[in-house]
Parts: structure tokens; C-alpha cells; sequence
């Protein structure tokens, strides 16, 4: 009972984010809303996939942070979300106002359909079974038929807001979302379901005390991630304007986990941009290095899933250490 009332008062007073981060992350804010006044068409499209692929990233660092596990599979979710989208496009006419929410809501209810079932499993076996979902996604697209579209795919061509540039409505869109992603999940540190899931992370017996267990923990922090990682499909389906199975392989999987990474599981603005910018941006220049990309992912991959039992604690110890010695809760 003491440790989660130790918990308690950490939660509640020390989740105040320093004025120098939060002041950064409107000048980021500044600076990618100014993007498309001073950048050619190629920077514009390429910032607004990495602003997409940032929301991803966040839905692994959501997983990561409050329910303390690896997740190789939420290219799945990324590919539902995508695809949802250009389907509903296609075959009724709606556009993508109408599929970030029916993407968010119908992953939500995937993620807590693949964690049932996986609920006993923890640490590198549950990494394996993530695992499992990232190598069938191109084959579920495909045997969906002309549906999905096959080998060429869906293209998403309708504007959100008919009138109105759609190569900006690309651009802008993606940041909207991402800034309200970000916005709700620090929100979401500081709620009592926040509370809830840390407790039940890091003091499952305390959490049991009070009428929480880890199971349904595990299964909220599964459903929350998975709704995230299938708005950041919508997204990607939005900006890149195609989807396609080879844009959801186990390889997305890997860069999206390498992604979290390098934001070293940050749920911040800052944090979710670097890890975007490394999946949108390092595959292009690492695509001369041949047959080192395998093997440069692959080790990423293995860091991923030795970090520990707690991989979230992990990477908060070096995310402080780096900042000198000042640790986020």
C-alpha cells in the first residue's frame, strides 16, 4: 500500500514539463507550420509523411511507457488504419474526416482483440507474437482482393476540405493530428487512467489492492496504442496518397521500433519528430549501403527487445542521464 501511494504523489506533482521543453515544442510547432511557405513540393510531402510517421512512433512509445512492453507488430495497425481509410474512400465515397475516426475506434477494438488472448505473455514473447502480425500483413492485404486493391493498391486522392489545396491539406492535417496526439497523451500522463496504468506497471500488487489489475491494464495500454498506431495509418494513407502492401512489411515494423528508440520512448513533440524523421528519412540514405541495411536494423531490432523487462524504465534512466541527470516520471 505505501508504494502506490508513493506512486500517487510522484504522479501527481512531478508531471509539470519544464517551460525550455514545452517552449521548444512551439517553436517547433512554428517552424513546421511555416514549412510549405519556404519549402519546394518535395520537403513539404516529406515533412508531412515524417509528421505521420510520428503519431506511429508514439503509439510504440505509448506501448512501451505505460504497459512497459515491445511491440513488432503495429505495422498491422498501421496498415489497418491506412487501409481503412482508402477503402472507405473507394468504395463509399468518404473522406479521410471520415476515416481517422473509424481507424482509431476499429483499432482500438483490434488492439484489445490481439491482447486477450495474449495477456499471459510478457517481454520477448510477446515481441514474437507482435511479430507474427508484421509478417502477415501483406498477405491479409492480398487475399483481401480488389478490395485492397492487390499488389498496386488504393490511392486516396479525396480532400479533406473540398476547395482547398490538397497538397497543403496533406501537409497541414498530419500536423494538426500530431499536435492533438501529443496534446492528449500528456493530458492522459496526468488523468487518473494514467495513474491507473503506471501503477499497475511498475506495482501490479499494489495496483490489485485498489481494484486495478495488470491484465486490464495491459489490455487498455494495448487499445489506446493501437487506436494511435491506426490514426497514423489514416494519416500516411493521407499524405503519401497511396497505400500499398509493401508499405507495410516487417521491415515498418523494425523502423517504427528503432524509431522509439531514437526518440528514446518520448511521448513529446520533439521526441515523436526525431523518431518520424528517422523512419521517413534514413531509409533513403541508407538505401546505398546494400546489404548492411539488415544488419543495421537487425541490431537495432535485438537493442529493442534486450533492453530489459522494463524497457520503458530503460530508455527514461538514459533519456535522463543524457539530460544530466533529470528524469521524467
Amino acid at each position: 500500500m505505501p508504494e502506490a501511494v508513493g506512486v500517487v504523489t510522484h504522479a501527481v506533482t512531478g508531471e509539470a514539463r519544464p517551460l525550455p521543453r514545452r517552449l521548444a515544442s512551439w517553436v517547433a510547432l512554428v517552424v513546421l507550420a511555416a514549412i510549405p511557405a519556404v519549402a519546394g513540393g518535395f520537403w513539404t510531402y516529406s515533412v508531412g509523411v515524417c509528421m505521420a510517421n510520428a503519431v506511429a512512433v508514439l503509439s510504440v512509445g505509448f506501448l512501451l511507457r505505460y504497459g512497459g512492453e515491445v511491440s513488432i507488430g503495429h505495422s498491422f495497425f498501421l496498415a489497418f488504419g491506412a487501409y481503412c481509410t482508402a477503402i472507405l474512400e473507394r468504395q463509399l465515397g468518404l473522406s479521410v474526416g471520415i476515416g481517422l475516426p473509424v481507424a482509431a475506434i476499429a483499432g482500438a477494438v483490434l488492439g484489445v482483440a490481439f491482447a486477450w488472448p495474449s495477456r499471459a505473455l510478457s517481454g520477448i514473447y510477446l515481441a514474437i507474437a507482435t511479430m507474427a502480425l508484421a509478417l502477415a500483413v501483406p498477405e491479409l492485404i492480398l487475399q483481401a482482393g480488389p478490395v485492397a486493391g492487390g499488389y498496386e493498391g488504393l490511392y486516396v486522392s479525396r480532400p479533406l476540405v473540398p476547395g482547398l489545396s490538397i497538397e497543403l491539406q496533406r501537409y497541414y492535417l498530419p500536423l494538426v493530428v500530431l499536435g492533438l496526439v501529443v496534446l492528449l497523451l500528456a493530458r492522459f500522463r496526468r488523468s487518473r487512467q494514467g495513474l491507473v496504468l503506471l501503477t499497475a506497471r511498475d506495482h501490479p500488487r499494489a495496483a490489485e489492492a485498489f481494484g486495478f489489475s495488470r491484465g486490464y491494464a495491459r489490455l487498455a495500454a494495448f487499445a489506446i496504442s493501437a487506436a494511435v498506431a491506426s490514426v497514423a495509418g489514416s494519416l500516411l494513407a493521407f499524405s503519401a496518397s497511396t497505400v500499398s502492401p509493401n508499405s507495410f512489411t516487417l521491415s515498418t515494423a523494425i523502423y517504427l521500433l528503432v524509431g522509439t528508440v531514437v526518440s528514446f520512448g518520448s511521448l513529446g513533440l520533439i521526441g515523436a519528430l526525431a523518431g518520424g524523421a528517422f523512419i521517413t528519412l534514413v531509409p533513403q540514405v541508407f538505401a546505398a549501403w546494400g546489404d548492411w541495411v539488415p544488419i543495421i536494423y537487425g541490431a537495432a531490432l535485438l537493442l529493442v527487445i534486450t533492453l530489459g523487462h522494463r524497457p520503458a524504465e530503460v530508455l527514461a534512466a538514459l533519456r535522463a542521464r543524457l539530460a544530466g541527470g533529470r528524469r521524467d516520471a
